[in-house]
């Protein structure tokens, strides 16, 4: 019997979303080899590689002079915001060593982006939205309370939360510059930003620690944030989204966050007491019901998750 394109689209979503949550082990995972730095600019360096087979198929067109402007102003712009959010989540991700901590704090975006809307354009959210921010902030109470030693809600929690308003305002400006930019040129160019600034501030901060061997042996993150994060599931969601439901593509983007945290189980990444696990339940709850409703397709979702 043959797939439906519906059918087909929801798993390919899935494995998108899987490639992302997953991505959440590998960046704590490349910690013990290179600082945050190198991390982030090889990784981008690497996805603007990887990601000139898919503008070479999808974007054959070439940008005329008026675009070309109007896309410059805009890769900067989204550009130098996305380098300072995957900065600030990377030094967050380094200080907590946890996928599952990062993965969930860092996908509360998802119920921030409609609040935000609501709160700076009077864009109606609806109650959904409200009820899952309720959720996620009960659960990240749990999430950072340990019944021995009480409420940790640490330096590394606290950059995590930040990361997360900045991909708020990442995924709003996409939003913005989406309309009058084609998203693939916007997406690559602002993975370019990334890689020349990450590469600047890898030599001048972590210039000293940097070798060859380091980046042999950090070489599976770099790959898999590279690569598969972001050229590969980003390929991904373009194809699953062609003929997917917006609402069921924007609920199954959601659950990376519960795959970060199935993810640092699975590797023995994470050490969350019970009450935790509760937490985290709480806040994918909150994410997910918060994207119930939801009627539109928002593409600049795609291009904000691209850099985790």
């Amino acid at each position: 019997m043959k797939m439906s394109k519906k059918v087909s689209s929801n798993i390919v979503l899935f494995l998108a979303a899987i490639i992302w949550g997953f991505a959440f082990v590998a960046q704590v995972d490349g910690m013990n080899y290179i600082g945050p730095f190198t991390l982030i600019g090889v990784r981008f360096v690497i996805a603007i590689i990887a990601l000139l087979p898919v503008l070479f198929v999808f974007e054959r067109k070439k940008l005329q002079q008026g675009e070309l402007a109007r896309t410059f102003k805009a890769v900067l712009i989204v550009g130098l915001l996305l380098f300072a959010a995957v900065t600030v989540q990377q030094f967050g991700i380094q200080i907590t060593a946890s996928a599952g901590v990062s993965g969930l704090i860092s996908g509360l975006y998802t119920i921030f982006v409609p609040m935000a809307y609501f709160v700076f354009f009077r864009k109606k959210t609806g109650a959904q939205v409200w009820i899952g921010a309720v959720c996620a902030v009960i659960g990240l109470f749990l999430l950072c309370y340990d019944p021995q030693s009480g409420l940790h809600f640490g330096l590394g929690e606290l950059l995590l939360l930040i990361s997360s308003f900045m991909w708020t305002a990442h995924v709003m400006l996409i939003d913005h510059f989406v309309k009058t930019v084609r998203p693939l040129y916007l997406s690559w160019g602002q993975f370019a930003v990334c890689a020349v600034l990450g590469i600047i501030c890898m030599f001048i901060f972590e210039g000293d620690q940097l070798s060859v061997q380091s980046l042999i042996d950090a070489r599976w993150c770099l790959f898999y944030c590279g690569v598969l994060s972001s050229a590969g599931a980003y390929t991904l969601q373009v194809v699953g989204q062609k003929n997917a439901d917006p609402t069921s593509a924007a609920i199954i983007l959601s659950t990376e966050s519960a795959f970060g945290a199935i993810g640092g189980a699975l590797f023995g990444i994470d050490n969350i007491p019970l009450i935790g696990y509760v937490g985290c339940a709480l806040i994918f709850g909150g994410i997910l019901f918060s994207q119930t409703n939801f009627k539109r397709k928002n593409s600049s979702v795609r291009d904000a998750k691209m850099a985790e």
